[in-house]
């Protein structure tokens, strides 16, 4: 008889809050699988004949062209979440998502960890990691951000962020580091795997 696959995990948050970060550091800790939302949506980009290289290409004109075909045909992101759930409830895997939590049904196993962060934290994160001024950050994690609460709130009707009683552990991510976020992450997942689900992750 083999072993149970450990509980899936998804973790979300606004833009550029450290999601990445947590999500491939608890896959390789846990010896879960990663997938990144992000990256599927690139792949369907690609199909389409864009360019989706490099992390900030979302912020490109050619990104920001892709987001906008997005919103006229809500299809690309219907067919993602199907993706992205049919591999969680395939469990032992990290999943970084936005939609994720508010469409798993409840009584899913799994573990769902929103990020907290306000957005001038947001906006030094992404002026650090690409280079930007702080008025490019700022107007592109201001613009990514409502975008996706809009086109959320149409796609499934959800407001993005607002409710934090779907999830299992939240992390206020302002005043720590990266590393004092995956300790804190690493702690709650393994404390959850015990406590609930009587095994912890391999």
């Amino acid at each position: 008889m083999t072993d149970p696959l450990p509980p899936s995990i998804i973790i979300s948050g606004p833009p550029a809050v450290g999601k990445t970060t947590l999500a491939k550091t608890l896959a390789a800790e846990f010896g879960l699988r990663y997938i990144s939302g992000g990256d599927m949506l690139k792949e369907m980009a690609s199909e389409m004949g864009f360019d989706p290289a490099g992390d900030d290409w979302w912020d490109t004109p050619e990104g920001m062209k892709f987001l906008s075909e997005r919103e006229g045909n809500h299809e690309f992101d219907r067919r993602l979440d199907i993706r992205l759930i049919e591999e969680f409830l395939r469990g032992g895997v990290v999943v970084t998502s936005y939609t994720l939590p508010w469409l798993i049904k409840e009584g899913a196993t799994g573990i769902k960890i929103w990020l907290d962060g306000s957005h001038a934290s947001s906006t030094r994160r992404m002026q650090s990691r690409d280079r930007l001024t702080v008025r490019e950050a700022y107007e592109i994690t201001r613009r990514r951000y409502d975008k996706n609460c809009t086109l959320y709130k149409e796609i499934y009707g959800f407001d993005f962020g607002a409710d934090d009683k779907i999830f299992d552990v939240i992390i206020p991510t302002d005043d720590l580091t990266a590393g004092q976020v995956v300790e804190i992450a690493r702690n709650k997942v393994s404390e959850i795997c015990k406590n609930h689900f009587g095994m912890k992750p391999v």
